[in-house]
């Protein structure tokens, strides 16, 4: 039979003129042989499978080669406006305000998926010139998979697990940004992208995933290209653990799971003098019908993180809640960073806005919502968001209570995703 069904779809290849539309025009014949007995259902899928994968092949290759059964082509456009003023207690010499359109994202992708679990993924931002993802994977099971290359390391869930374009706050929360974001200072740098290889894979409703990667976080595409040096030839360690149940009945879904990250040499105030830094979250994730609520505790231990004789444990959480009605979702959320004395800004936290000079707590509420024009919570296809953030910086690094200095305005994105 299988004899029978090549030399049928060679003579369709030869009478149609290409493969792409044996693919296109097939689908008759399929049916009528499939009414007549001569193939069976099984048969049938398995012929469509072979015809859609051939002519993937070979639109999708340059190479013609067989081995290509899929190319997924994928693209984020997220177009930003923000207006945000910062106000510093005590003093007239407040910082200029922000009233800005620009471009938050623009990623193109592609995923070549070869036979035998072979697939590359490249994922690349236009609007930031560099990398989001650049890696090659094997699957060997649904528990064993290995990835090498350029991504982001396991680390914090709202950092790792959701997507850019699935953020129903606009943006990553002031906790997220200062444990992940780079090291100025203050920030830790702990996360984002990295190079290096992943291992991860799924058994039940347990999940898991460790990596070894360069220590440094980079922060381009030359970034990603480079070699290491004396201060950075150390690798870092990362590791996650989730567990999940969905509910069918109540299209619910509860998520938990820990997260660690051991860095070596950064630490510190400056990088590169020898001072380890490890990172550690606790995060969970409740879903029932139209409701949806997620946390997050990460903490830290920054070794001379404050000066060269006090370490820094900083350390906050965030809360987010939001209700799904149509085509509509209200969304707010609460956020707490304590940087232990090691410091943060404003601008630290929260994207875009003015800097109201360096404190010890940094706290943030966004209430928003999104309007899902086209797809729905799941596709986010095209979004339109908007919301209200108010952000407050206090207390001196030095122990002093009482200085402070608080960002509001407003903050709106549009994006279309594929």
């Amino acid at each position: 039979m299988r004899n029978l069904k090549t030399k049928l779809l060679a003579m369709a290849a030869f009478l149609l003129g290409s493969t792409l539309a044996v693919a296109q025009d097939s689908g008759p014949l399929i049916e009528a042989l499939l009414r007549k007995g001569i193939l069976t259902d099984q048969e049938a899928e398995d012929l469509r499978a072979d015809l859609a994968n051939d002519a993937t092949a070979k639109l999708a290759s340059t190479s013609l080669t067989p081995n290509l059964s899929k190319m997924t082509i994928s693209g984020r456009f997220q177009a930003q406006f923000v207006s945000l003023d910062t106000d510093i207690k005590g003093t007239l010499a407040d910082p200029t305000p922000v009233n800005h359109a620009f471009l938050r994202r623009i990623y193109v992708g592609f995923k070549p998926v070869f036979s035998n679990g072979w697939s590359a993924y490249l994922n690349y931002d236009f609007a930031g010139s560099t990398f989001d993802a650049a890696y090659i994977e094997k699957i060997f099971s649904p528990a064993l998979v290995v990835n090498a290359g350029f991504k982001k390391a396991p680390i914090g869930y709202e950092e790792y697990f959701i997507s850019s374009g699935a953020l129903k706050s606009i943006e990553r929360s002031a906790l997220t940004r200062f444990f992940v974001e780079s090291n100025n200072g203050r920030r830790l740098g702990a996360g984002s992208y990295r190079q290096g290889v992943w291992v991860l894979g799924k058994q039940g409703g347990w999940s898991y995933e460790v990596a070894v990667t360069n220590p440094e976080r980079e922060e381009s595409s030359a970034g990603a290209a480079g070699v290491g040096s004396a201060a950075n030839n150390n690798f870092a360690y990362w590791g996650n653990l989730n567990y999940q149940q969905a509910f069918a009945e109540t299209q619910g879904l509860f998520k938990m799971g820990t997260s660690i990250g051991f860095l070596p040499d950064q630490g510190g105030k400056t990088l590169g003098a020898g001072n380890d830094l490890t990172v550690w979250s606790i995060y969970a994730d409740l879903r029932y019908r139209q409701f949806s609520v997620l946390g997050e505790y990460m903490g830290s231990n920054n070794e001379q993180g404050v000066s060269a004789t006090v370490d820094a444990k900083s350390a906050g959480y965030y809360l987010q809640a939001s209700y799904r009605h149509g085509a509509l979702e209200p969304v707010v959320r609460y956020t707490f960073v304590d940087s232990d004395g090691r410091g943060v800004q404003i601008s630290d936290g929260i994207r875009s806005a003015p800097s109201g000079g360096t404190m010890n707590e940094l706290t943030e509420w966004f209430f928003g919502a999104n309007w899902y024009i086209i797809g729905n919570e799941a596709k986010h296809e095209v979004k339109l968001q908007a919301g209200y953030l108010f952000g407050e910086s206090r207390d001196s690094i030095l122990g002093v209570a009482g200085p402070k200095a608080n960002t509001q305005g407003f903050r709106s994105q549009l994006q279309v995703n594929f």
